[in-house]
C-alpha cells in the first residue's frame, strides 16, 4: 500500500484530468466568481523573478515578502537571495504592463519585529511611506528606487498584537494605500493581525487555512473549515476575504486541497458569501513547480 506521502506526491499528476472535468461541465451552484488569484513572492531564489511571476498572466496580485526587521529603529527586507537591484523595474512592469497589484508584506516568520509603543508604530508607518510608498523624505533609502508598491500587507506572526491598529491608522492618513492582512485562521480566535483588521481600514483579509489543523479543509469533516470561513466573513463583512492555501502538498504542514476538491467542494462553499474575494497561494516557488494556480484560476 502506498504511503500517504506517496499518494500526495502523485496528486499533481492528475491536473490534466481535473482540467478536463472542469471543461466538461459546470460545477455545483455557488456564488459569483471573482477570478482573483494572489501569490506570495520572495521566499525562494529559485522561484524566478517578480517580472516572471507577473508575466504568467495568472496572478492579479503579487505580494513581496517580507520586510522582516522593523519597530526598533532598524529596517531590513529579506527576499531570500533575490537581488534587490531590478525589483523596482519589475514592480513597474507588473503594474503598468500587466495590471498586477504589487504589495509589500511586513512580518513573517522572523522574530526581529514588533511595535513596542504607539510612537514606534507611527515611525514604521512613516518609514514604509517614504521608503516604499508615495513619499520620499530626504535621507530615507528606497530599496526599489522610484517604484511605488500599491500597498502594505500585514503578516504578523510574532512580537504581539500591540499597536498594529496605530500602524494602520497612520498609513491610512497618507491616503491611497491599499492595506491588507494575512492572518492565521485560528478557528475564529483573535490573531496578531486582527488588531489592525478591527480598525476597519483593512480592505482585504487573507485567511491562512493551513498550518492549523483546527480549521484546515478536510473532505470528511468540512465544518471546521467552513465555520472559520463564516466567522471571518461575518465579522468583517465590509472587507474582501480571501482563502489562503498552500500551492503544493509540501508547502505547509497541512491545509493543501487537491484541485478537484477545491473546485467541486471547497470553492462552492466559500463563494456563497458576498465578500468572498478569491484565493491567495503560498507561495510562488511551490506554485511554479506544481502549476496549482494555473489549474484553478478559471474557477475562482
Amino acid at each position: 500500500m502506498a504511503s500517504s506521502s506517496q499518494r500526495r506526491r502523485a496528486l499533481p499528476l492528475s491536473f490534466v484530468v481535473i482540467v478536463l472535468l472542469i471543461l466538461a461541465g459546470p460545477g455545483p451552484v455557488a456564488g459569483d466568481k471573482t477570478g482573483e488569484l494572489t501569490v506570495f513572492w520572495g521566499r525562494n531564489k529559485d522561484e524566478g523573478s517578480l517580472r516572471e511571476a507577473c508575466d504568467t498572466g495568472i496572478y492579479n496580485t503579487v505580494i513581496i515578502s517580507f520586510l522582516t526587521v522593523f519597530g526598533h529603529g532598524r529596517y531590513w527586507a529579506d527576499l531570500s537571495g533575490h537581488p534587490v537591484a531590478g525589483v523596482g523595474a519589475d514592480i513597474k512592469h507588473c503594474q503598468h504592463a500587466k495590471n498586477v497589484t504589487v504589495l509589500l508584506s511586513i512580518g513573517g516568520d522572523g522574530d526581529q519585529y514588533s511595535l513596542p509603543t504607539p510612537r514606534s508604530a507611527k515611525d514604521v508607518a512613516d518609514h514604509l511611506w517614504h521608503a516604499y510608498l508615495g513619499g520620499g523624505r530626504h535621507g530615507v533609502f528606497r530599496p526599489f528606487g522610484d517604484a511605488v508598491v500599491d500597498g502594505i500587507d500585514l503578516y504578523i506572526d510574532h512580537g504581539g498584537a500591540a499597536n498594529y491598529d496605530e500602524l494602520a491608522k497612520r498609513l491610512g492618513e497618507h491616503g491611497g494605500v491599499l492595506l491588507t492582512a494575512t492572518v492565521r485562521c485560528m478557528d475564529g480566535q483573535e490573531t496578531s493581525g486582527e488588531a489592525a483588521v478591527a480598525t476597519g481600514l483593512i480592505g482585504r483579509i487573507h485567511v491562512r487555512f493551513y498550518d492549523d489543523r483546527r480549521c484546515s479543509y478536510d473532505s470528511s469533516e468540512r465544518r471546521p473549515f467552513y465555520g472559520a470561513w463564516l466567522g471571518w466573513t461575518a465579522r468583517y463583512a465590509n472587507a474582501s476575504v480571501h482563502v489562503g492555501l498552500p500551492a503544493a502538498w509540501d508547502a505547509a504542514s497541512d491545509g493543501w486541497i487537491n484541485p478537484a476538491a477545491l473546485v467541486f467542494d471547497a470553492l462552492p462553499l466559500v463563494r456563497g458569501t458576498p465578500n468572498y474575494g478569491g484565493v491567495v497561494l503560498w507561495n510562488r516557488h511551490f506554485d511554479r513547480r506544481s502549476r496549482y494556480g494555473q489549474t484553478i484560476k478559471g474557477m475562482l
